[in-house]
């Protein structure tokens, strides 16, 4: 039995939020283009969580919950010249960029903001915590995870 791991998942609520995760269910991760998150999103299996967290919006935080139900799938995005992340110099023989297939798990009560996440955890805890992070993808040790998860409480 492998153990479940979490991570922080970010996105601009205007550009895709937790509602619209809520109403498809599922969605395809795709269209990062940040070596060091990319990597992080290859190192997740299936099972694994990921909280999301609505950033650039006032206030930002966590909202709600993810589950990986597929993992190495190989990011349409970077191969259409009419997308926004279009890469040119990745090819079809050798793609520089993949992703997660993701499923809606739940919203919890309240979101959790940035500001309550500085005040109850350092940067060790909860990397998105730390000054400057512009990370979309951050891993969250699962200790911090499990109480997280208390904290937040129930999802709806």
């Amino acid at each position: 039995m492998t153990t479940r791991n979490y991570w922080l998942m970010k996105s601009e609520p205007d550009a895709y939020g937790i509602d619209q995760l809520k109403q498809e269910g599922s969605t395809l991760w795709d269209g990062i283009r940040n070596y060091q998150a990319r990597n992080f999103m290859r190192s997740m299996v299936v099972g694994d969580r990921a909280f999301f967290y609505h950033s650039n919006c006032k206030p930002p935080g966590i909202v709600g919950l993810m589950e990986v139900t597929e993992t190495r799938i190989i990011d349409p995005t970077q191969f259409d010249a009419k997308a926004k992340y279009y890469d040119p110099n990745s090819k079809q023989d050798k793609p520089r960029w993949d992703c997660v297939q993701l499923r809606y798990l739940g919203c919890f009560n309240e979101l959790l903001s940035l500001e309550k996440l500085r005040d109850r955890y350092s940067a060790e805890e909860l990397p998105v915590v730390r000054k400057g992070n512009r990370l979309s993808i951050l891993p969250v040790p699962k200790s911090t995870a499990t109480n997280l998860l208390q904290w937040l409480g129930p999802l709806n």
